[in-house]
């Protein structure tokens, strides 16, 4: 199943989860390695039970965060961009946001000189929808690591293990996080 399907069929669960771990997995261009300003969130993910508060605190706690670049300040507009209402349709709507913008970093590393090539959109289209796309490594990988939570959360979905799914996202999203943090120093000191 497609991503783009798997999000049309997610709950609120499933869709402030996905969210919240794409944001999760470009942590590494605002906050330091062992920052984890995210983990309130993750808690409210269940049932959206003070989701509202802990988005709030969550971003009065990443303000600080410097912001350097173009995909630093993608991610800083992921988190401005979440709904305080936990339903459906806005988490739809944050969560396929998201999704686009993780993808689109992923791309930006993905390519020698950092800059998204120029049938980026069409290409991130594609593979969202399920049809084979001319991706590089890092968002094919990122695409799986997105289709995989949804999978995940959507199998556990109502059940006694649904806590366990969530997770198994953030296990899969703090994989993603080292990847990505490795890239970036790989990139660092190529330019270093």
């Amino acid at each position: 199943m497609s991503l783009l399907e798997l999000m049309r069929r997610a709950d609120e669960r499933a869709l402030s989860a996905a969210a919240l771990a794409c944001l999760d997995r470009c942590l590494p261009l605002l906050a330091g390695p062992e920052a984890e300003p995210l983990r309130p969130l993750w808690a409210s993910c269940e049932e959206g039970r003070d989701w509202a508060n802990r988005l709030a605190a969550v971003r009065t706690a990443m303000e600080h965060a410097s912001v350097t670049d173009g995909p630093a300040a993608l991610v800083r507009a992921m988190l401005g961009a979440a709904p305080s209402d936990f339903a459906a349709v806005p988490l739809r709507e944050w969560a396929d946001a998201c999704s686009l913008v993780a993808l689109r970093i992923h791309g930006r590393f993905d390519a020698p000189d950092g800059d998204a090539p120029p049938d980026d959109e069409d290409l991130l289209k594609a593979a969202r929808g399920g049809e084979p796309a001319a991706v590089g490594p890092l968002v094919a990988g990122e695409l799986e690591r997105q289709v995989r939570i949804l999978e995940i959360l959507a199998e556990t979905a109502g059940t006694a293990g649904s806590g366990a799914g969530l997770r198994k996202a953030l296990d899969l999203s703090t994989e993603g996080r080292r990847i990505l943090r490795a890239v970036m120093s790989r990139r660092a000191r190529g330019r270093g």
